[in-house]
């Protein structure tokens, strides 16, 4: 018997990305790509996988990744591809290009445990980059607004000239014609929250003429939601765009009851016409740094500014008031979670202070005996960082509403790791390791929240067809062979905010363009993976 194929899956109930019904077949891989799916028993291939009893579906896509850095330390993408995970989409305001020397030499002042070098100054030199160096995951990424920003007028707070704007718009078309899938923001944090919506705007209808999408952290996931979502409709609408919201959430118990208008907002805003999704986590605490629960006025300027007013006893008075003092000017992510013990540590950058880390707020608060808000700066000095904190803020009711919208995909909002060397050194949210399975063991296995076949869906071919990525998404002849194999009975997180860098299981085969990767649930050591390119992208 002639060998046809590189690798065939045999005997596995099929759901090919498409939300329909499952089906039996065999897949026939070769030359990276899926070459035919049926009844494949009379062929052959020297890899043979045996998925009988077991899922098989696209690889899927982590829409909302923070693993740039992580992958450039360690390819193998262990976190993510033990759950499934083929595709990482990073960018989220922050790109890796377009970079300044002075943005470089601010990038390496600010290693932490990750050393590494920034040989490029492009995003599209930083993809070709990460492909060159061998990662077991396909990427890509977003332009962030944010980074274009600080490439043109630094972190002043303040309208671009109109020099500054058409230095961002050229940026903006470089970074598109380079593969970026469109231009992002994160409207909390500042600089990016220096930015006016007319500059957004413009900005975004860059990104359309290439087909790109306009992915937002709105201005206000709380206070001011329902004002956040309606400026990211204005955009896409004066912009003529396609746009997402980032990690979709109401925070804070006043205002979890707004999750239903903005789903009403959104419904409304796609009968007429616009495409808007969203993208979540599936938990009901948040990641980001103590310092979103500070005024954004006192980080103007950059890092060193930051620093420099925080230790100035005056300014430090007035930034201890305002955060004292609920507001609907900016999110304010401490007094949002409702109380201290609901603020957990998780990374510092001094080793003096890493003892503290899976400590609540409340408890070191209480040791130090200083108040939450004191500790809160006292913390940030003290390690010259924003220090990576976790902030429970929202409700399950919302969670499980928000999943069941065909508009809704999923991301991590986390970098993907291993629970080894440097990574041992902070203490990660949980959805690092477990976002994607505890998707599919808690919601829809153990809750029924969606069925298995519209769950994989949101997973696989929506956010593909959402970014317009060619020949991803789908298990269809001449697509690339992205492909999971599972068990939907047993698929499992185990990671908890207790003992965060514990892997999923569940998973038995990841296959990325044609190569195994996961074999038995233990990651082979190769290095597949691609940079996929947006629309706009000329070779």
């Amino acid at each position: 018997m002639t060998e046809t194929y590189d690798l065939i899956i045999r005997n596995g109930t099929l759901y090919d990305g498409s939300g329909e019904s499952p089906f039996s077949a065999d897949i026939g891989i070769k030359d990276k790509l899926i070459q035919k799916i049926g009844d494949l028993s009379a062929e052959s291939a020297p890899v043979v996988i045996d998925a009988h009893g077991q899922a098989v579906s696209p690889g899927f896509i982590n829409v909302m990744s923070w693993a740039p850095i992580s992958l450039l330390h360690d390819g193998k993408s262990q976190s993510d591809i033990r759950q499934g995970v083929t595709l990482e989409v990073f960018g989220e305001a922050w790109s890796e290009g377009p970079l300044t020397p002075e943005m470089k030499a601010q990038i390496l002042a600010d290693q932490d445990d990750i050393k590494f070098d920034v040989p490029w100054n492009t995003l599209g030199e930083y993809l070709t980059h990460l492909e060159e160096k061998g990662v077991s995951c396909n990427f890509a990424s977003y332009l962030g607004a944010t980074t274009l920003r600080i490439y043109a007028m630094g972190y002043a707070d303040r309208p671009p000239t109109a020099d500054e704007l058409d230095l961002m718009r050229k940026l903006t078309r470089q970074g598109m014609e380079e593969g970026a899938l469109g231009i992002s923001t994160a409207l909390i944090y500042p600089p990016g929250s220096y930015a006016g919506t007319d500059e957004l705007i413009e900005l975004a209808k860059v990104a359309a003429q290439y087909d790109g999408i306009y992915i937002s952290h709105l201005r206000s996931e709380g206070n001011q939601f329902l004002e956040g979502v309606d400026e990211l409709l204005a955009i896409a609408k004066k912009a003529g765009i396609r746009a997402e919201i980032y990690h979709l959430k109401a925070m804070g118990v006043d205002n979890w009851h707004k999750m239903s208008l903005v789903m009403g907002k959104v419904n409304a805003a796609r009968a007429m016409g616009l495409h808007i999704t969203a993208d979540m986590y599936t938990y009901p605490a948040g990641g980001t740094g103590l310092s979103a629960a500070m005024p954004p006025w006192v980080q103007e300027g950059g890092h060193e500014e930051f620093m420099a007013r925080l230790k100035d006893p005056e300014t430090r008075k007035k930034v201890y008031a305002e955060m004292s003092t609920p507001t609907d000017a900016w999110e304010n992510m401490f007094l949002m979670s409702g109380s201290a013990d609901n603020v957990i540590l998780s990374a510092f950058k001094s080793e003096a202070l890493r003892p503290l880390q899976g400590k609540t707020l409340g408890e070191v608060s209480k040791t130090r005996g200083t108040d939450p808000i004191n500790t809160i700066i006292d913390l940030i000095i003290e390690d010259n960082s924003r220090v990576e904190a976790i902030y429970f803020t929202m409700t399950e009711e919302n969670l499980e509403r928000q999943l069941q919208q065909p508009w809704v995909c999923i991301g991590s909002d986390a970098s993907s790791q291993a629970p080894e060397g440097v990574f041992l050194n902070s203490r990660p949210h949980p959805r690092a390791y477990g976002t994607f399975a505890r998707y599919l063991g808690k919601y829809v296995r153990e809750r029924g929240v969606l069925p298995l076949e519209e769950a994989i869906r949101k997973i696989t071919s929506m956010p593909a067809t959402n970014l317009r990525l060619k020949q991803r998404g789908y298990l269809k002849p001449g697509y690339y062979a992205d492909v999971v194999v599972f068990d939907p009975a047993s698929i499992q997180d185990h990671a908890t905010f207790e003992d965060p860098q514990v892997y999923a299981t569940g998973v038995s085969h990841v296959v990325v363009n044609g190569t195994p990767v996961i074999i038995d649930g233990e990651h082979t050591g190769a290095t597949p993976g691609m940079a996929v390119r947006g629309p706009g992208y000329r070779s």
